[in-house]
């Protein structure tokens, strides 16, 4: 399968573009996961259960993602 993804130009440049697409992905959900977090989490007007509930969401959204 490799000797043969190798020895095809179209496939190995249609792998470059999905591998910097899930970089360009990565680098999304790092920035407005920061965000989120700086601006929800570091809230001082929020309730200790609001904020509880803020950290059970990112994670949960965390562990979809990482799957």
């Amino acid at each position: 399968m490799e000797a043969s993804l190798e020895d095809n130009p179209e496939c190995m440049a249609l792998l470059q573009q999905i591998a910097a697409l899930k970089g360009a992905v990565n680098g999304l959900m790092k920035e407005v996961l920061e965000e989120h977090i700086r601006e929800h989490l570091g809230a001082e007007d929020i309730t200790q259960q609001q904020r509880q509930q803020e950290i059970e969401d990112v994670l949960s959204i965390l562990k979809t993602y990482l799957k």
